[in-house]
């Protein structure tokens, strides 16, 4: 076979080596082309540099190319892969600081919450722009793949306003049911069959069944009450399978921030979160986790390039949807996944027109959903209040409305559980003003939202946040990785 996949954001180095040597673990891709493209010349070269030495240590025909151009990167691309994250980690510090000052407190701070709105506002019009090079230069049909963050929203746009044939994925349900294997002491993960649905980080395991045999709300309580590592690490995630009886997708910090109940008090914080990790619920700890990996990866970026001189080894391919769905279009090896697409009567009492999560099969007639899901009431409850918060903020993206945009963090569950209208008036004028080099649909309100800000008299406060934690030096981090070997 011989065809053409674009990855976009491709300066996203380890995620785009992952998905690199995944879909070349399929044997009948061996010679097809990788066009990569982003706007660090910088990062190109050097993931170009990783995977040509993965090429020429396997001895295949695959072709790489990286180019800034990325109207070049998609002309004639059968499959587009998008993992940018606009703005970068500068925006993003942004998306974490300017909210602590009004009291919000977030972990990670990407799907909404004002984080992620705000996040979304910036990648929404360079989605769109991605679709409309899609639709002009790419093979007729291309399909286009989303990882990137906020899912849900960018998907939303690309589907609804970009025209391109258009899925969005996510691991947060194959991280859960490992979870779930391992406290139900299964031998495999092929033991556990599951039924995940709802939308994107706010999925919920509907039905769990270990060797045909149904799990109950109590065992599974029961089960991870027990586990020693993670009755710590996720007990507002088990709280909330206590309270709605499934369990949840997605980690104890992003959980966190989707509901108004566990971070709207500081004192409160702390009693729900775990401090071993950044994704238990540290203030702005994938900001943290995010900028340490960078840092860690230029350092070491040696070591990871000689790395890449290993054989290719098909049992380390990983749970990633990417190369399971291509395989399946391709040869018509049948997969079955959880996937983001717009809701067509797949979930039947969440909206219509919302970005759902829900499981579906792959074959060489496309992604067919499984239909006629209904999800318990207070899973459908919690999902709608994000769906309303997500429609908004595209349509806001959309036309550039910055009143639309403050209703929709006014909305937003934990933001409307902390912050006052007012509040929240300033701070996204606070925000849109930070931000304005990355949105240009807000140009138009950026000198109106200064001179507000230059007249406000609305308080903030000087804030850290409950339970925050300084990025680690290099020589810490190494200091860190040197122990736990030992340790091992």
């Amino acid at each position: 076979m011989s065809f053409k996949i674009a990855i976009i954001g491709a300066g996203s180095v380890g995620f785009t080596k992952k998905l690199f040597t995944d879909i070349l673990c399929v044997p009948e891709f061996s010679d097809i082309e990788f066009a990569l493209t982003d706007l660090s010349e910088h990062n190109l070269q050097m993931i170009k540099a990783i995977l040509d030495r993965i090429v020429e240590a396997n001895r295949l025909p695959t072709k790489v190319t990286a180019t800034t151009d990325r109207r070049k990167a998609l002309e004639g691309a059968r499959y587009v892969i998008s993992c940018v994250r606009v703005g970068g980690l500068e925006a993003y510090a942004d998306d974490i600081r300017i909210p602590l000052k009004y009291g919000i407190d977030q972990c990670v701070g990407d799907t909404i919450c004002a984080g992620g709105i705000l996040y979304g506002q910036r990648n929404i019009p360079v989605i769109l722009d991605f679709c409309k090079d899609i639709r002009e230069l790419a093979e007729p049909g291309a399909k286009f793949l989303n990882y990137a963050n906020p899912m849900a929203m960018n998907t939303w746009a690309a589907i609804e306003y970009g025209k391109v044939d258009t899925v969005g994925l996510c691991h947060g349900v194959q991280h859960g049911a490992e979870q779930i294997a391992e406290v139900l002491g299964a031998k495999s993960h092929s033991e556990l069959d599951y039924v995940c649905s709802g939308i994107n980080h706010q999925t919920w395991f509907i039905d769990l069944r270990l060797n045909g045999r149904r799990i109950g709300k109590d065992e599974l309580i029961a089960a991870f009450e027990a586990h020693p590592v993670y009755s710590q690490q996720e007990k507002l995630r088990i709280d909330v399978l206590k309270r709605f009886g499934v369990y949840s997708t997605e980690s104890n910090g992003h959980l966190s921030e989707y509901l108004p109940w566990y971070r709207k008090r500081p004192d409160e914080i702390t009693r729900w979160i775990d401090m071993s990790d950044w994704i238990h619920g540290e203030t702005g700890g994938y900001l943290r986790y995010s900028t340490e990996t960078r840092n860690w990866f230029e350092t070491e970026y040696p070591q990871f390039l000689e790395a890449a001189s290993k054989p290719l080894d098909a049992s380390k391919r990983s749970n990633e949807h990417a190369s399971h769905i291509l395989e399946a279009l391709e040869t018509n090896r049948v997969y079955r996944g959880h996937f983001n697409v717009k809701n067509t009567g797949i979930i039947t009492n969440l909206p219509q027109d919302a970005i759902i999560e829900s499981p579906g099969f792959v074959d060489r007639f496309g992604i067919n959903m499984a239909s006629g899901i209904t999800l318990p009431e207070a899973c459908a409850a919690t999902c709608i209040s994000s769906i309303n918060v997500q429609r908004m903020s595209v349509h806001a993206a959309i036309s550039g409305d910055i009143d639309l945009l403050k209703l929709a963090v006014l909305h937003d569950p934990l933001v409307g559980a902390v912050s006052t209208p007012e509040e929240v008036w300033q701070m996204v004028d606070e925000m849109v003003v930070a931000q304005a080099r990355w949105l240009p649909q807000y140009a138009e309100a950026v000198p109106a939202a200064k001179e507000r800000l230059s007249k406000s008299k609305v308080k903030t406060r000087d804030w850290a946040g409950a339970a925050r934690r300084n990025v680690r030096s290099i020589e810490e981090l190494r200091a860190e990785k040197t122990a736990l070997k030992q340790a091992g």
